[in-house]
């Protein structure tokens, strides 16, 4: 090994003071003295040739270069969790460890119960962790991008590539349908409900030629409010199949001529859509798609 690579050891050691956000406090979580971690950072710094931490009377913060070598860190590091696992694995014949995912509101409630509760029957020793973020921004694909998740379930535009790093596929499209107050008789009479989620580019030109849509719009928090507030006679909305797996009393669902749709798919860097543990996972989700997600409404 170069002389001036960082060890693992070294890598920990960075993201506990990323962690508790002073030097005094990752000594105290790793059992070092203050001076012991000063010391160690100031090594890391000078192997990688770029201060890594802002250190002032509040604690220490990652400079532009360190928030990109803290991403490194974890990713490096959970690629030696996973090497341990699969090479252990492979000798007993078992698959095992955790498995972090990242999923929006609807996906872990509504697809991926079923799907880990087939892969963790076929691997007992595999835990799954899920992280529910919401898909703005960065969405799910920033957890994984920034090394805090080995696979998302995330929202895929038509054209649009992943980030660089990581890699996609699709696991299923779903329609998008009217739903309305149970007996509604004029749906336009009420608001048409939208929630900051909801922002495929297909969709919205999809909104736009649909002269039959309330002029009235009011924005909540997500789709899950959005389905409530129907079933409270508030409002009515377009939402996709994932949303209505659950549909509360008072709401109506009503196939849409022609609707929109919104593909659902998977985000992981390269080598963690290699993974055993991912590429279960992702074969459980598309087998619970086809059988629950796929079908008539």
């Amino acid at each position: 090994m170069d002389a001036v690579d960082l060890t693992p050891g070294e890598l920990r050691l960075l993201l506990a003071v990323e962690r508790t956000g002073s030097f005094t406090a990752a000594a105290a979580e790793l059992s070092l003295t203050q001076s012991a971690v000063s010391h160690a950072v100031r090594t890391c710094e000078r192997k990688v040739g770029a201060i890594l931490f802002d250190r002032g009377r509040t604690g220490a913060r990652p400079t532009a270069a360190g928030a990109r070598a803290l991403v490194h860190a974890r990713l490096i590091l959970r690629q030696l969790d996973v090497l341990r696992a699969e090479a252990r694995g492979a000798a007993a014949g078992t698959l095992t460890g955790p498995l972090r995912i990242a999923a929006f509101r609807s996906a872990a409630a509504h697809l991926l119960p079923a799907a880990l509760e087939r892969l963790t029957a076929k691997h007992s020793g595999l835990h799954p962790q899920v992280l529910v973020v919401p898909e703005l921004g960065r969405g799910t694909a920033g957890e994984v991008a920034d090394g805090r998740a080995d696979v998302a379930i995330a929202t895929l535009g038509e054209d649009e590539t992943p980030p660089a790093g990581l890699v996609a596929g699709e696991l299923f499209r779903e329609p998008y349908f009217l739903v309305n107050p149970d007996g509604q008789a004029d749906p336009r009479g009420l608001p048409l409900l939208d929630w900051p989620e909801n922002c495929s580019s297909y969709t919205r030109s999809w909104w736009a030629r649909q002269d039959w849509l309330p002029p009235a719009k009011m924005e909540v928090a997500d789709d899950g409010v959005v389905l409530s507030m129907v079933a409270q006679g508030i409002g009515m909305a377009i939402l996709p199949k994932l949303t209505l797996a659950a549909v509360p009393p008072g709401a109506a669902v009503t196939p849409i001529a022609d609707p929109p749709t919104r593909r659902i798919g998977y985000v992981a860097t390269y080598a963690g859509a290699q993974s055993l543990a991912v590429r279960e996972l992702v074969r459980e989700l598309r087998a619970v798609a086809e059988a629950e997600f796929l079908g008539a409404a």
